[in-house]
């Protein structure tokens, strides 16, 4: 069976402020370091039972710090895809959760509930992101057939991408994903499709 650790990024400013960060390259912050450096060694720690054949990440800053810090705790180089990159919320991109609700409850909270029924102003529509996904994951799946891989990609596409391997029908998000994590997503073949997602 294959196995996916879901690797969230250390905290940004913008985590710490409750802004939107989409594809915005923000750096990771003092407290992001600290996550990123115990999640390291987390992950390391033989009772963690956590062996990668590969690790992939996406691109930008908190991402790319983040893969680096696992990849040497765990002997392995990340291979940036860039197509893993965060979800392009267009003008809502820095701004304060709180502001987008204020100037929009109605929008935010479908946002939240149902996000494929939203697309921030000038930003990427949530069918657009899960074919994107779609596209990277499969090879990437197939190659790694019942080996671990671990990503390290950012919110909210982590959350789309364990929606997908999950097979949820319903893409919901949560905007109180903790940074500096990780999840363990077991890959069931789906009947028919010779083991493939």
């Amino acid at each position: 069976m294959t196995q996916v650790v879901l690797i969230r990024p250390g905290a940004t400013v913008y985590d710490e402020q409750n802004r939107v960060q989409g594809t915005l390259d923000v750096p990771l912050s003092d407290r992001g370091r600290a996550e990123v450096a115990q999640l390291a060694a987390t992950l390391s720690e033989p009772r963690a039972g956590i062996t990668l054949a590969a690790l992939y990440c996406g691109p930008g800053e908190s991402v790319l710090r983040t893969a680096e810090a696992v990849g040497k705790a765990l002997g392995l180089r990340p291979k940036r895809i860039d197509d893993l990159r965060n979800l392009d919320q267009g003008l809502w991109q820095g701004l304060q959760f709180s502001e987008i609700k204020r100037r929009n409850m109605k929008v935010f909270r479908q946002w939240l509930e149902d996000p494929a029924t939203v697309c921030p102003p000038l930003g990427e529509t949530i069918g657009g992101a899960m074919e994107r996904i779609k596209a990277v994951l499969r090879p990437l799946i197939r190659r790694h057939q019942d080996e671990s891989l671990g990503l390290v990609v950012a919110e909210p596409i982590a959350q789309l991408i364990a929606c997908y391997l999950r097979r949820e029908p319903h893409v919901q998000l949560d905007d109180d994903v903790p940074t500096g994590g990780f999840e363990r997503i077991e890959i069931n073949p789906e009947p028919g499709r010779n083991g493939h997602i």
